[in-house]
């Protein structure tokens, strides 16, 4: 009787049994949700550099992988540096092309004795050509006198050549414009901005989309409207073939 009691006493001591194989499947469970919520974690990074990559890279170009190896071969590419030697190489086009522009408008000026009344220059807008009334229009009108067209088909040519945004702008002086055609001088200077720009595309089938057209009035004089000297600059065109890498926007 005692020694039934003795082992009694001894088998009630510690955890059941079943306890051990609650806690291993307990552990088993703990680890398989952590493996999961680890593998369920995205890498931020990798994941931009590859939305990234779809956006600025071909589908059918090479390219080993958007996401930078630890240890790359020779076989890497560096598109970063590719794609700025190609803008670059861009501006530098461009630069050449404006560069040749001015070159040519100012031989046609000289070889034509038009220094007097059309001014070319290179500015940080691009090439800027300033055009007295007196060879495009007579006063107070909007059409392009004839004496005009050697100097517009030139710049037609010039234009065909380069794919540049041109900017027309229209100027008066401060003589007050009042008939039943230009009830003011922001009608007559946007009127004189279109002629060209219509010239210009019918006669040299330039895309429209290219130009854009707009009528200052007397707002923005070059000097000021005191004698009649002053007043002949002031009413003038601006042909603005731009730069691209110029701060200036040019909105349609």
């Amino acid at each position: 009787m005692s020694k039934f009691r003795k082992l009694k006493k001894t088998d009630d001591k510690g955890a059941p049994r079943w306890m051990v194989t609650f806690s291993d499947l307990f552990m088993l469970i703990l680890v398989f949700f952590i493996l999961l919520f680890s593998m369920s974690q995205i890498d931020l990074v990798k994941f931009k550099a590859v939305a990234e990559s779809f956006k600025q890279v071909n589908l059918l170009d090479y390219h080993p992988s958007a996401i930078p190896f630890e240890h790359p071969t020779d076989f890497s590419i560096d598109y970063e540096s590719t794609n700025n030697n190609n803008s670059n190489y861009g501006e530098e086009q461009s630069e050449d092309q404006l560069e040749e522009v001015l070159r040519e408008v100012q031989q046609f000026l000289d070889e034509n004795d038009l220094e007097d009344i059309v001014v070319a220059n290179r500015t940080e807008r691009g090439v800027v050509l300033v055009l007295e009334e007196q060879i495009l229009f007579n006063s107070g009108e909007a059409s392009i006198l004839p004496v005009a067209f050697p100097f517009l088909t030139k710049l037609g040519n010039l234009l065909e050549r380069i794919p540049n945004l041109v900017k027309i702008e229209g100027h008066t002086d401060t003589v007050p414009m009042n008939n039943y055609q230009y009830p003011s001088n922001w009608e007559l200077s946007t009127a004189r901005a279109s002629s060209v720009i219509r010239y210009l595309i019918d006669e040299h089938d330039l895309n429209a989309e290219r130009f854009i057209a707009v009528g200052y009035g007397e707002t923005r004089p070059i000097v000021p409207n005191t004698t009649r000297e002053n007043m002949q600059k002031n009413r003038r065109v601006e042909i603005v073939i731009s730069d691209p890498a110029s701060v200036e926007e040019i909105d349609y």
